[in-house]
């Protein structure tokens, strides 16, 4: 088992940790984690571009003038695709882009993740995170403290006041574990865990 240093919040070594090999120890597969993060990507996209089509225009469907005789070339109504206003042709349509992958390649992926940031010694753990009240200016000397400018903070539960003091500071997010993933632990340089996170990440993993 890997051994990790536990920090306070004003960045003092106050303990040790040991740390799951199964988890933080996973040989890691660029290839993996690129193809969780692309599914990951392609569930957000919107996929709400839509055109208006030649029965969605409103207008009437009358024929502008008769079919021969004019001179002129044949036209149907005013909702035609050639006419100004009238319908799009091939414009796009409301889509879904997600897709599934298989969910222990998923757990794989979040594990090699992790077992990333602890290997690139971007990993840090501290024993507490809650706060009495919720203020900005005390979570930026906790940011200083420990040393990190970027970095996605993950707590075992709701810690509501933290949550709030952290979201006005650029380049920090604070996540829930249960909603820990591939794509966010890779944006940021540093990972923050609480001690408590850590056992219920090892025990969604494990379990």
């Amino acid at each position: 088992m890997a051994v990790i240093d536990v920090q306070n919040k004003k960045g003092e070594k106050v303990s040790q940790i040991d740390l799951s090999d199964e988890i933080f120890g996973v040989p890691v597969k660029p290839e993996v984690l690129h193809e969780v993060v692309v599914m990951q990507l392609a569930k957000r996209r919107a996929g709400t571009s839509s055109v208006k089509r030649r029965s969605d225009v409103s207008g009437s469907t009358r024929k502008l003038y008769r079919q021969k005789g004019t001179g002129r070339a044949r036209r149907g109504d005013i909702k035609s695709p050639l006419m100004r206003g009238g319908g799009v042709v091939f414009g796009p349509d409301p889509r879904d882009y997600s897709y599934r992958i298989p969910k222990k390649k998923i757990s794989l992926a979040l594990k090699m993740a992790l077992s990333s940031k602890l290997s690139d010694q971007e990993l840090l753990v501290v024993d507490d995170l809650t706060m009495e009240e919720i203020k900005t200016k005390k979570m930026v000397e906790i940011t200083q403290a420990l040393k990190i400018n970027k970095a996605l903070i993950v707590t075992e539960a709701e810690n509501r006041n933290l949550e709030l003091s952290a979201r006005n500071i650029p380049g920090i997010k604070v996540l829930r574990s249960q909603g820990l993933n591939v794509y966010d632990i890779l944006k940021y340089n540093n990972l923050v865990l609480s001690a408590s996170a850590i056992k219920a990440i090892e025990g969604r993993l494990l379990g």
